[in-house]
C-alpha cells in the first residue's frame, strides 16, 4: 500500500491522479445521464406520504422527488445525480420538471396537497417562474396546495433573495418549507426574518433518535427553535416506532419516513383502479 501511495504522489507535473480521474468520469457520466433524461422527459415523481402526529394520524401531504431514467429504464434516486448537477444549469432544468410534474399532479388530483423540493439558485430562473405563473393563471388556488421546500445550506446561501420570493408568494398561498433543518450552522439573524411556514429536521438527527442521547438533545433544541417562530415541524426519516413516539412526546407535528411508506413512482392516485368482480 505504501507503494502505491508513493506511486501516486510522484505522478509527473501536470498528470492526472487515477482516483481524481476516475471521479472526474463518473461526475461527467452522471451530469450527462441526467441532460438525457431532461431532453428526452425521462422524469418524473415519486410521491411519499408525510402523516399528521396527532391522532388519527391522516396524511397531510405528500412529498415529491425528483427520479430521472437511465437508459436502461432504471428508476434513478435524486441522491445519485442532484449533487452532480446542483449548481449547473441541468440543475435548473431539473427544479423545473419537478414544479412541473407536481403541479399537473395538483390539477389532477384536487384533494391532493404536495411539496416540491427546489434549489435558491432556481428563483432567479426564468423558465421556472414562467412554468408556476402558467399554472397559477389557468386556477389560482392551486397555491394553497403547493408547498416548496428549500433546503438550509441553500436557504442561508441567498438569504435576501429568499425571503423576498417568500414575500411574493406566500400571499398567493403557497406554503415554504425549510427542508435539512440543522443540516449546518443557522444564521440566526436571516432564520428570524425567513418567516417559513414549516421547518422538517434532517434526517440524520432523526434516525436513533429514541436511543441516541446526542440526536435527542439536537432534536429538543430544533423544535424548540421552530416553536418560537411558530413554524410546523416535520420530522424526516422516521424508521422505528420508538423513534415516532419520541418526537410525538416532544412536540413534533408530522412525521415522514419509510415507516410509514417509501417514495413511490405509482401513487394510489395514479394507480388504475381494480378491476371489479364480474357478477
Amino acid at each position: 500500500m505504501r507503494t502505491r501511495i508513493k506511486k501516486l504522489a510522484d505522478l509527473p507535473e501536470g498528470a492526472e491522479n487515477p482516483l481524481s480521474a476516475a471521479i472526474s468520469s463518473r461526475h461527467r457520466s452522471t451530469v450527462a445521464m441526467a441532460t438525457e433524461a431532461v431532453r428526452h422527459g425521462d422524469c418524473l415523481l415519486a410521491y411519499q406520504p408525510v402523516l399528521q402526529t396527532a391522532p388519527p394520524h391522516g396524511i397531510a401531504f405528500y412529498e415529491g422527488f425528483i427520479r430521472v431514467l437511465d437508459e436502461t429504464g432504471r428508476v434513478i434516486p435524486a441522491r445519485d445525480f442532484m449533487p452532480a448537477v446542483e449548481n449547473t444549469e441541468i440543475g435548473r432544468e431539473l427544479d423545473c420538471v419537478a414544479l412541473e410534474t407536481g403541479l399537473r399532479a395538483l390539477v389532477r388530483n384536487p384533494t391532493l396537497r404536495l411539496s416540491v423540493n427546489m434549489s435558491a439558485r432556481s428563483i432567479g430562473y426564468r423558465k421556472w417562474m414562467q412554468t408556476l405563473e402558467r399554472f397559477l393563471k389557468r386556477d389560482e388556488a392551486l397555491g394553497d396546495r403547493l408547498i416548496l421546500e428549500i433546503n438550509q445550506t441553500s436557504a442561508m446561501a441567498v438569504p435576501e433573495l429568499v425571503i423576498d420570493f417568500m414575500d411574493r408568494l406566500q400571499p398567493r398561498g403557497i406554503a415554504f418549507a425549510l427542508d435539512d433543518f440543522g443540516d449546518g450552522p443557522i444564521d440566526f439573524n436571516s432564520f428570524r426574518d425567513f418567516f417559513f411556514d414549516a421547518v422538517k429536521i434532517d434526517g440524520r438527527f432523526i434516525r436513533q433518535v429514541s436511543t441516541d442521547a446526542a440526536n435527542r438533545a439536537t432534536v429538543r433544541a430544533l423544535i424548540a427553535l421552530a416553536r418560537e417562530f411558530e413554524m410546523l415541524i416535520i420530522a424526516e426519516s422516521v424508521e422505528t416506532e420508538e423513534d415516532a413516539a419520541f418526537l410525538a412526546e416532544n412536540g413534533v407535528d408530522c412525521l415522514q419516513g419509510y415507516l410509514y411508506g417509501a417514495p413511490t413512482v405509482t401513487p394510489v392516485w395514479e394507480k388504475p383502479e381494480t378491476a371489479k368482480a364480474s357478477g
